[in-house]
């Protein structure tokens, strides 16, 4: 759960702490890294508190980093940690919600998608798909990471219960398989190019577009 720190200083009421961003950053930048291209623009979806923008602007600076989300509070927050200590190479937050196609953003060579699909309707997941089926250059990259079942059953006990959470939350959410996942993706395009084993049982999914 995203929190409030106080000791931030000025423009602290709006930015928000976020727990998981901190814990993952490094191993998903560690990814980012191999898979980015060295220069472009990359949309970010469901950006969150902005943290990992921030993180990974500061890191790729050949990049151009454009952080999204549908959250008001959520881009109150980006655009906070962007005035207070953000480089020049991150964009400020736009508005997009996955499910509103076209989505209303420039050209993009790669796309991040960090823990979305469990936390959304599978119809988020078709959009994020097709768009990126539509909108990445050829070769493009396609970035997802998460839980995701396997098989048809989940990769550890903590993941089930966290599934279990999510349903009873709302009936639409869940951790999705990776078969379901890559089917929908090829259906636009996309193949699944790398699959890499991430810390607390979330995987790393890097798809391109054929």
């Amino acid at each position: 759960m995203d929190s409030l720190d106080p000791d931030l200083g000025p423009g602290a009421e709006a930015r928000l702490i976020s727990p998981a961003a901190a814990r993952n950053a490094a191993p998903i930048l560690a990814v980012l890294r191999d898979v980015l291209p060295s220069q472009g623009r990359v949309l970010e979806l469901a950006s969150g508190s902005g943290e990992h923008a921030l993180h990974f602007a500061r890191a790729l600076p050949g990049l151009e980093w454009q952080p999204s989300d549908p959250s008001p509070r959520a881009r109150a927050s980006i655009a906070a940690w962007r005035d207070a200590e953000g480089p020049d190479n991150l964009l400020a937050p736009i508005a997009l919600d996955v499910t509103h196609r076209p989505w209303p953003v420039a050209d993009f060579a790669a796309l991040v998608c960090i823990n979305l699909l469990h936390i959304s309707p599978w119809a988020a997941g078709q959009a994020l798909f097709a768009e990126a089926g539509a909108r990445l250059p050829a070769g493009g990259v396609c970035f997802v990471y998460g839980p995701f079942q396997r098989d048809g059953a989940h990769t550890a006990p903590s993941n089930a219960a966290f599934d279990a959470d999510l349903r009873r939350r709302d009936p639409a959410w869940g951790i999705r398989d990776l078969a379901a996942v890559e089917a929908e993706a090829r259906r636009q395009g996309l193949v699944l190019s790398r699959v890499v084993e991430m810390p607390a049982n979330n995987l790393s999914l890097v798809f391109q577009r054929s």
